[in-house]
C-alpha cells in the first residue's frame, strides 16, 4: 500500500460516520402536507409479516371461468416472480387447485400509512405482460396473446426435457419471420420486465409449434418455464375474491426489542475489543459501524441502483453473521499486530505485516460466504437475475424455485461481507495506517505492545 497520510483517517472516518447518519436517519422535506423522500433511512425499511403485518388476499379467475390445473400453477408462477423481483422476499402462496383459488399473503409497504389492503393486491393481479424479444432486449416479436400454450416435452432424439411451445395463426406467421432472419441468434422472453429465458434460434418455425431447449433443462425447471410462458398467456385476468389484514405475529415490540438487544451487543462488543486490542479495537469499532450502515443502506434502497427489501428474520440472520465475520476479521488482524509488535516490529512494520499475513484467512473465509451467498440468491431469486443466469449450468442438480426467504438471507449475507472488505480490511488499514503517523499515538502500548516510557 503506498504511503498514507495523516489527513486520511479523518477522510475515513468522516466518511463512515457520514454512511451511518443518512442510512439510519434518511434526507427528506415536507412542503405543505406533502413530504418529499430524498434518501431513505430505517424507518423507511418493509418488514416481513411477523414483525409488521400485511396483507391477506385471494385471488381467482372471474365468475364462471372454469380454470385448468396448468392455468392455475401458471397463474401462482407469476404472482411468485413478481413478489421477489419487487424485493418482497417475506411472502406466502398456496393454490387450491379444486376451488380454483390462489391465496397470497406478504407484508404491507414501508411508508403504507393507511392499510389499505385493495390498493396493495392491484397489481399482482393484473394478467401478466409476456413478450418475446429479438437478442437481448430489442424489438418484440411476439406477444403473449400470440401463445396458446406452452408445455413439457421430450426430445426425440436426446429423450431430455423441453419446453414445447403451440402459436396462434397470427403468432405462427410473426414468428417465422423472425427465426428466419435470426437463425443463430436469441430469442429473449420476458415476464413484465424480468427475462426469464433466452434461447438461440436453430432453424426457421414456420408451422407454429416450436420448442425450447437447453443440455441443463430439468423436468422441473421446463415446467417452472412453461407455467411462466402460460401465465402471461392466461386468457383471463385475475379476481380478487376477498382481502384482509394480517396482525403480526411478533409485532413492530419485538422489531424494537430486537434492535434494542442487537445495539446492546454492539457496545458490549466494542467496548471488548477496545480493551483486548486498545486502538485498533477503537479503529475495528468504527469500521464495524461502517459496516452495519452499508448494510443498512442496502435494504432501504440507500442506494440508486439497489432497491429496497423486505427485511425479513432470515434477512436478519443474514445481518448479524456477517457482523459476526466482521468481527472476526478485526480480532484476527488486531491480534496478529499485537504478536508483530512483540517479536519487536516497529508500529508501521506490526500493521503492516498484520494486515498482510491475515488477509488470506479472511479472504477465504469471506470468499466461502459470498459463493454461498450467491448460490442462494441465483437458486431462489428472480428466474432473470444475473446470478439465475450465471449459475444456470449448476441448476440441472435441483430446480430453480423464487423463495423470497431464502433470497433475502442471501441478499443480506452478501452485501455484508462486501461491506466486510470495504471496512473491515480497506477503511480499517487506511485508518490504523493514519493515525500511527501522530506522534500522540506512537506508544506501542496502544497497539498492544509494551508501554514506551520515553
Amino acid at each position: 500500500m503506498k504511503k498514507v497520510g495523516k489527513p486520511m483517517f479523518f477522510i475515513v472516518a468522516a466518511i463512515i460516520i457520514g454512511l451511518t447518519a443518512l442510512s439510519f436517519l434518511g434526507v427528506s422535506t415536507t412542503y405543505g402536507d406533502v413530504p418529499t423522500k430524498y434518501i431513505k433511512g430505517v424507518d423507511d425499511i418493509r418488514w416481513g409479516i411477523d414483525i409488521r403485518g400485511g396483507v391477506d388476499v385471494t385471488f381467482s379467475p372471474p365468475e364462471g371461468y372454469d380454470a385448468t390445473d396448468e392455468e392455475m400453477a401458471a397463474a401462482e408462477s407469476i404472482i411468485k416472480v413478481r413478489m421477489v423481483s419487487q424485493n418482497i422476499t417475506d411472502s406466502e402462496i398456496y393454490t387450491d387447485y379444486n376451488k380454483d383459488r390462489i391465496i397470497v399473503r406478504f407484508p404491507w409497504k414501508e411508508d403504507e400509512t393507511d392499510f389499505d389492503p385493495e390498493d396493495a393486491v392491484k397489481e399482482l393481479g393484473e394478467t401478466a405482460l409476456l413478450t418475446f424479444k429479438e437478442g437481448s432486449n430489442g424489438p418484440v416479436v411476439i406477444e403473449g396473446k400470440h401463445v396458446q400454450e406452452a408445455y413439457v416435452a421430450l426430445d426425440p432424439q436426446t429423450g431430455n426435457p423441453v419446453v414445447a411451445l403451440t402459436l396462434t395463426s397470427e403468432g405462427a406467421t410473426l414468428f417465422s419471420e423472425a427465426t428466419g432472419r435470426l437463425k443463430g441468434q436469441t430469442i429473449s422472453i420476458w415476464m413484465d420486465d424480468t427475462k426469464i429465458s433466452e434461447p438461440v434460434v436453430n432453424d426457421q418455425i414456420t408451422d407454429g409449434n416450436a420448442t425450447i431447449s437447453s443440455p441443463n433443462f430439468t423436468t422441473e425447471e421446463a415446467k417452472d418455464l412453461a407455467d411462466k410462458i402460460n401465465g402471461g398467456a392466461l386468457p383471463f385476468k385475475l379476481q380478487t375474491e376477498n382481502f384482509s389484514s394480517i396482525s403480526a405475529t411478533l409485532g413492530l415490540g419485538s422489531r424494537d426489542a430486537m434492535v434494542t438487544a442487537g445495539i446492546i451487543a454492539f457496545i458490549l462488543v466494542s467496548i471488548f475489543i477496545i480493551i483486548m486490542y486498545r486502538l485498533p479495537g477503537v479503529i475495528a469499532c468504527i469500521a464495524l459501524m461502517g459496516q452495519v450502515a452499508g448494510s443498512i443502506a442496502c435494504i432501504t434502497g440507500f442506494f440508486p441502483n439497489i432497491p429496497s427489501f423486505t427485511l425479513t428474520l432470515p434477512g436478519i440472520a443474514g445481518i448479524i453473521l456477517s457482523i459476526g465475520m466482521g468481527v472476526d476479521a478485526n480480532v484476527i488482524t488486531s491480534e496478529r499486530i499485537k504478536e508483530e509488535l512483540k517479536v519487536g516490529k516497529t508500529i508501521d512494520g506490526a500493521i503492516d505485516s498484520g494486515f498482510s499475513r491475515t488477509f488470506a484467512a479472511i479472504f477465504d473465509g469471506n470468499i466461502t460466504m459470498v459463493l454461498v451467498a450467491v448460490v442462494l440468491m441465483g437458486a431462489f431469486g428472480p428466474p432473470g437475475s444475473i446470478f439465475a443466469r450465471l449459475l444456470a449450468p449448476i441448476f440441472r442438480w435441483f430446480g430453480s424455485s423464487a423463495t423470497g426467504a431464502i433470497y433475502s438471507f442471501g441478499y443480506t449475507l452478501v452485501v455484508g461481507v462486501i461491506f466486510n472488505f470495504l471496512m473491515g480490511v480497506t477503511a480499517s488499514r487506511l485508518m490504523l495506517k493514519s493515525i500511527s503517523k501522530f506522534k500522540a499515538f506512537k506508544n506501542p502500548w496502544l497497539y498492544g505492545g509494551v508501554k514506551n516510557n520515553d
